[in-house]
């Protein structure tokens, strides 16, 4: 194997024994999760819009509107509690939780079953370059994949008299004891049909599995719940997962699945993931012994250059498996649980938009293209919480939804998310960065700028004593001052956010300039506030305690991803910002905090910073076995932040772009000091390959696909070498289709 292929794969020596450990695969609908024991044989089968009614599906926004003067009026006074009151008097309700479907099992019958599996005779592997994961004991051969062309979750055994009972087992943790389960088996003349219908508790709704079986030579028979299959070959299963109401055509969905043989479907499946998956890569002077390792072994050596190859490619695979018909959930497209922490659901305030931070940079516009359909399908339910809460038009977005709602109601007197206005705009900027980076903006992306532009029109009509408009009321994600409750006035998010959304993205297009309306009453929003510790405070408004200990960084919006505060522009606000940043804690040591961290770190050039960031997360035990991580340290609370958000820390560190800046070697890792960076897309429209040298020196090689002019700028160690050399600000000008390289050594 090559240097490449060991980095763009993982593997063990033994099954996984617990579903966190189980090996991934996905094609953004369909999820499997494959533990490789050749004694039970498990898939577990995830699908995106398996989602358990309870309750809030039928619940709209609170109706608010004609309180929210008083409250307005109470805040600006100086009522400190004043938001807790703003409420309707409704429970807390959670969105509908995330669950899977089932499992299926192959298991030897009872004259077939293996011995305990030696090490030494057991190895299972997956290939982030095709997806495909396997798992090998002596002649016995497992093959699983989940299918972009098809839409199917294959499964291909192999072995000398297989001798096995296959089923469909819904008994997974946490399944609701009155989950009305029926099942079917239909013998074919190439195998069989297994279905498996399980009705939610008091819900007309319901999700159907099938499994077509076809064995090569042997006997299939019915046996149990399932089939038993004598002396074949090999098998090959292919499963679908449906949500619906009312009753299924089992034949035609059977009808509907390919006919072709495993090694088909294949290739037609790797001729659309391994182009995606191999658009970026990274490339460290790490030890080939090292990349050799397992990944349970490599996961211990948290300053191994090998382990962050790894987790660079296992977060881009994983990504890019998880998104689909939507993005990545907390727990991307999988769980093997059905009380899945925080329902399984979309936390939108913080963590979407951290696990699709590369996805523009990294080249998978699928995952940028998940996140729109999950945004352009609830604006309706956007513009339904922008009246029924704030009485205005334009759109506001929830910090919580299962997939299927955008309707706010989520309400708690610590966590008053309905009051968090700066949504809509913090989950627009992913798509404007997707539309930069392509030069293709969506027409649907345009209206809902012109949404989120159109609600501050209407709110944003309370002014403070200095004559400055007001974003009241006012939250800043999920944290409180040190002398109020949580709902306040201009938390800084919402100021920046608010500019943002009035001013910038519009801006960027010729054919929408922004208004002159639009423009004065951003300039007449607050300006952001320096505290008494020199740093940019998380609320604008005077009297405001800062309470620096908490898992997130919603105040320094402005640094990341909107870049409008920064050294080269506003070097004053940077340094506030990189005051705020030093001060502020850990809390609870979330995965997703440290990596938001480094993130900000990036931006503001501090390199050190952004390496300590990165390297709590790869020495606080935060990955399982299948490389997919964990919300806290020693692997607690199976979640996708840190496995997805990584790759985007590792790029910002070595490469930043906006529209009209590209920003080189801004702070590179520690103990990264050599390596390759290639594929990485900037958002004037060229793509970029970099190289890195211990000695100080790099090579960058632009590959416009438009012309553009870019503002170049490297960290604090570098200079240009080339004709740049000595200045340190340079207008670049680049052709489309005219490679450009760049120089750089040390300063």
């Amino acid at each position: 194997m090559t240097a490449r292929a060991h980095i763009d794969s993982t593997w063990e020596p033994r099954p996984a024994a617990r579903w966190e450990d189980a090996f991934l695969a996905g094609n953004g609908r369909h999820g499997a999760m494959v533990y490789g024991d050749p004694a039970d044989d498990r898939v577990v089968v995830n699908h995106h819009t398996l989602v358990r009614p309870n309750g809030s599906e039928h619940l709209r926004p609170p109706e608010l509107a004609d309180r929210l003067d008083r409250l307005q009026s109470a805040l600006l006074a100086g009522d400190t509690t004043a938001a807790e009151r703003f409420g309707d008097g409704r429970p807390l309700v959670w969105v509908q939780p995330f669950h899977p479907a089932f499992q299926t099992r192959i298991r030897p019958t009872p004259d077939d079953a293996p011995a305990t599996v030696p090490a030494a005779d057991y190895r299972r592997s997956v290939d982030f370059a095709t997806g495909e994961i396997t798992a090998v004991r002596e002649a016995r051969r497992s093959q699983v994949f989940v299918s972009r062309a098809d839409d199917v979750i294959v499964q291909y055994v192999t072995g000398p008299g297989l001798a096995v009972d296959l089923t469909l087992d819904h008994a997974l943790p946490g399944a609701p004891p009155r989950l009305a389960v029926g099942r079917s088996t239909v013998l074919t003349p190439d195998g069989a049909r297994l279905s498996l219908r399980a009705g939610y508790p008091d819900s007309e709704l319901a999700y159907t599995g099938v499994t077509v079986v076809r064995a090569e030579g042997g006997r299939v028979s019915v046996a149990g719940e399932g089939v038993r299959v004598e002396g074949a070959r090999s098998l090959l299963l292919l499963t679908r997962v449906r949500r619906h109401t009312g009753h299924l055509d089992l034949a035609a969905e059977c009808a509907a699945l390919p006919r072709d043989g495993y090694a088909t479907l294949f290739a037609r499946h790797c001729a659309l993931h391994r182009p995606a998956f191999e658009r970026a890569a990274l490339t460290l002077d790490a030890d080939p012994a090292e990349r050799l390792l397992p990944g349970s072994e490599l996961i211990r050596r948290p300053d191994s250059p090998a382990l962050l190859e790894r987790l660079f490619a296992a977060g881009r695979y994983h990504l890019l498996s998880a998104s689909g018909a939507l993005p990545p959930r907390l727990t991307g497209l999988w769980t093997g649980d059905w009380d899945t922490a925080w329902s399984g659901a979309f936390t939108t305030n913080a963590n979407l938009n951290l696990q699709i931070a590369s996805a523009a940079a990294a080249a998978l516009p699928e995952v940028s293209e998940a996140h729109g359909s999950l945004v352009y399908g609830q604006l309706a339910d956007w513009r339904d919480n922008a009246r029924a809460i704030f009485g205005a038009r334009g759109i506001v977005a929830p910090s919580h939804t299962d997939g299927e709602s955008g309707h706010t109601r989520h309400y708690q007197r610590a966590y008053p998310l309905h009051l968090w206005t700066a949504g809509a705009d913090w989950l627009l900027e992913p798509l404007v960065e997707h539309a930069e980076t392509t030069g293709v903006t969506d027409p649907r992306l345009t209206a809902a700028l012109d949404e989120a532009a159109l609600f501050y029109e209407d709110f944003l009509t309370r002014t403070g004593p200095d004559g400055s408009v007001a974003v009241v009321p006012s939250y800043s994600p999920e944290n409180r001052p040190a002398n109020a409750s949580w709902g306040t006035v201009n938390a800084t998010m919402d100021l920046a956010a608010a500019r943002h959304a009035l001013t910038v993205p519009a801006g960027r297009s010729p054919a929408h300039p922004v208004s002159a309306r639009r423009r004065a009453l951003a300039d007449r929003l607050a300006g952001y506030r320096v505290n008494e510790d020199g740093a940019l405070a998380e609320w604008a408004w005077p009297g405001l305690a800062e309470t620096y200990d908490h898992r997130h960084l919603s105040h320094l919006y402005p640094v990341w991803p909107l870049d409008a505060v920064n050294p080269y522009d506003t070097p004053e606000l940077a340094a506030a910002a990189h005051r705020a940043l030093e001060l502020r804690g850990a809390e609870n040591d979330s995965a997703h905090g440290h990596l938001h961290h480094a993130l900000i770190a990036a931006r503001l050039r501090d390199g050190v910073r952004a390496s300590a960031a990165v390297r709590s997360v790869l020495a606080g035990d935060f990955f399982h076995d299948s490389l997919m991580s964990a919300h806290y340290p020693s692997r607690d609370v199976y979640n996708a932040d840190a496995a997805h958000a990584l790759p985007a820390a590792v790029i910002e560190s070595l490469v930043q772009s906006t529209p009209d800046r590209l920003v080189l070697l801004p702070a590179p890792l520690a103990g990264c000091p050599s390596g390759e960076l290639r594929g990485v897309r900037t958002r004037f429209g060229a793509g970029l390959d970099l190289r890195w040298s211990a000695d100080g020196t790099a090579t960058a090689v632009l590959h416009p696909t438009r012309d553009a002019r870019a503002d170049l700028r490297t960290g604090d160690g570098h200079t240009f070498t080339d004709a740049f050399a000595g200045s340190p600000s340079t207008l670049l000008e680049l052709t489309a289709g005219v490679d450009r390289v760049l120089e750089l050594g040390p300063r």
